[in-house]
């Protein structure tokens, strides 16, 4: 793979990592942002959800690539 192509599938995954994590992070988290009761480990937690829908985007296009 190229090093544009390799940009390309990180570019993908950052933008599923975004939509899904914000999603997410709506649902888990949206009251206690809203009312300003997050704790320290919320916020680690809330980096987790952005992090795990970019790492599962990453996998699941390099393992495609893998088997073409």
């Amino acid at each position: 793979m190229t090093r544009s192509g390799t940009w390309q599938l990180h570019r993908r995954s950052i933008k599923i990592a975004l939509l899904v994590g914000t999603l997410l992070a709506a649902i888990n988290y949206g009251d206690k942002i809203l009312t300003g009761s997050m704790l320290a480990t919320d916020w680690i937690k809330l980096i987790l959800t952005y992090f795990v829908p970019y790492a599962v985007a990453t996998y699941s296009a390099w393992s495609t690539l893998k088997t073409k």
